[in-house]
């Protein structure tokens, strides 16, 4: 994979400088030699059961300046490469942790390039299976039929797609990253997840723990003794904060959009018991003083919000500030005047409901690469078979139809501009969104062209059998 160097020359506010925004990640692409490793812990938002349930969310680290020989062998860095993500797993051919490329890691790519600008379930399915296909057969095998396995090997790719993530970042040095290489390398690694005792959160505050002993620890009544993913990014920010010769900066990373269900917001145990009433109403009824208690205990822990002041990863993997109120609505009044023209695929649409158009026909779509490995997708438009490119690099070179490019980009703005996700949407992303929706929309209409049978081979192929 290519470097990820210095990215985060950007808008800035508060006591942020650019020295410092410069040294948070080793995210973007270039060739610039990296001048600070660090640590980051991800903060993961909940989703699906855990979303409904306990909603504690997920914590992996990120270590910029360690690689991996395998997925279980860690070592130094080479210049130009971008470092892994470190987490603990559950049922994962035996192993306690695995280390995964960052991109990968995120977006279930091998390079920023590919990364989709709209997904759903069976697209994420495609990528993260061809990702296992690719690089991760040692580790979650195919079933005796070649099929796609069961388990939770999927946890280790495309995280993105399923999450809001919130970075939060302190600066390691070579000799405490050959120290942590050295102590993984030798120790066994099996499984030993437990969820109250070696949660994915106690792995994280292990590692951070390990480069600054007693940074992180549980919080007895905040979170009944077990350790939670918000808890230990709520005492990293801690320790940053009385730390200010250690560089340290938190930033967030948002969920791709698309039709996967959005995450929710991220709580500690007591937290989601006190915030939920099915989990409350029933505690009081019984013991209004243990009520009582818990809701005193959650009063006196509260105030921790992780997206307060962070900037945001754009699509150039390069932080910036998040869209103010007034650029969302000029930003959405400019999409509304670049919907307006009428559409051959739903004339009676005129552009009102583009989001949903695009919805309804991606149910019936198959994903695939291209012959250069950029996602796409080939849908029925009547009669035909039309291919439209999904990334940035792909969807004016691919795609068939202007028009159906068009309605991923309207598809896609419309998710970022909802008033809700205003703090997790990047101004420079909607900007650059907008532009290339401008390009689409002023090429000459054309009627969609049959996709040669012989396109995508295989690869196309592969997604087919995922449905």
């Amino acid at each position: 994979m290519r470097a990820f160097a210095n990215p985060f020359a950007t808008r800035t506010r508060g006591s942020w400088s650019l020295g410092r925004l410069c040294t948070i990640l080793l995210f973007c692409l270039g060739s610039i030699p990296r001048a600070q490793a660090g640590a980051t812990l991800l903060l993961e938002e909940p989703y699906s059961y855990d979303g409904a349930l306990a909603g504690t969310g997920h914590a992996v680290v990120y270590l910029s300046n360690v690689c991996s020989v395998s997925p279980v062998i860690l070592r130094r860095c080479d210049v130009g490469e971008s470092g892994v993500v470190l987490s603990r797993y559950d049922g994962i051919a035996g192993y306690d942790w695995i280390a995964i490329p960052l991109i990968p890691y995120l977006y279930a790519v091998d390079r920023p390039e590919a990364i989709p600008l709209f997904a759903d379930a069976k697209l994420v399915a495609f990528l993260r299976d061809q990702y296992r296909r690719d690089y991760l057969e040692a580790l979650a095998p195919d079933r005796p039929d070649g099929g796609t396995p069961h388990g939770n090997w999927y946890e280790m790719i495309g995280s993105s797609y399923d999450r809001t993530i919130y970075g939060f970042e302190i600066e390691t040095s070579p000799e405490q990253d050959a120290l942590l290489i050295s102590k993984f390398n030798s120790q066994p690694n099996r499984e030993r997840y437990n969820f109250v005792k070696r949660n994915c959160a106690d792995f994280v505050r292990e590692v951070i723990n390990f480069y600054y002993p007693h940074a992180l620890h549980r919080s007895v009544i905040g979170d009944l003794g077990v350790t939670t993913p918000k808890q230990i990014a709520k005492m990293l920010a801690k320790y940053g904060r009385h730390h200010p010769e250690l560089q340290s900066s938190n930033f967030l990373v948002p969920q791709v959009p698309g039709t996967v269900r959005r995450s929710k917001p991220v709580h500690g145990v007591l937290e989601s018991v006190v915030a939920a009433k099915k989990y409350m109403l029933p505690v009081v009824v019984v013991n209004p003083y243990i009520g009582g208690g818990l809701l005193a205990g959650h009063l006196f822990h509260q105030g921790f919000d992780p997206a307060r002041h962070a900037l945001i990863l754009d699509s150039n993997l390069q932080l910036d500030a998040p869209m103010t109120r007034n650029e969302r609505l000029a930003h959405q009044s400019r999409l509304d005047e670049l919907s307006q023209t009428p559409s051959v695929i739903d004339p009676l649409d005129e552009g009102k409901n583009e989001g949903k158009t695009w919805e309804r026909l991606l149910t019936s779509a198959q994903p695939g690469l291209d012959a250069s490995g950029q996602p796409v997708l080939q849908m029925r438009v009547g009669d035909d078979l039309a291919e439209v490119g999904l990334s940035r690099a792909n969807i004016l070179s691919v795609s068939w139809s202007s028009e159906l490019a068009a309605r991923l980009l309207e598809a896609r703005l419309r998710q970022e501009l909802r008033p809700a996700a205003t703090r997790k949407t990047s101004h420079s992303d909607v900007e650059k969104d907008l532009a290339l929706l401008q390009q689409l929309v002023s090429l000459q209409p054309r009627e969609v062209a049959i996709t040669p049978s012989s396109t995508n081979g295989s690869r196309a192929h592969a997604g087919a059998s995922l449905q």
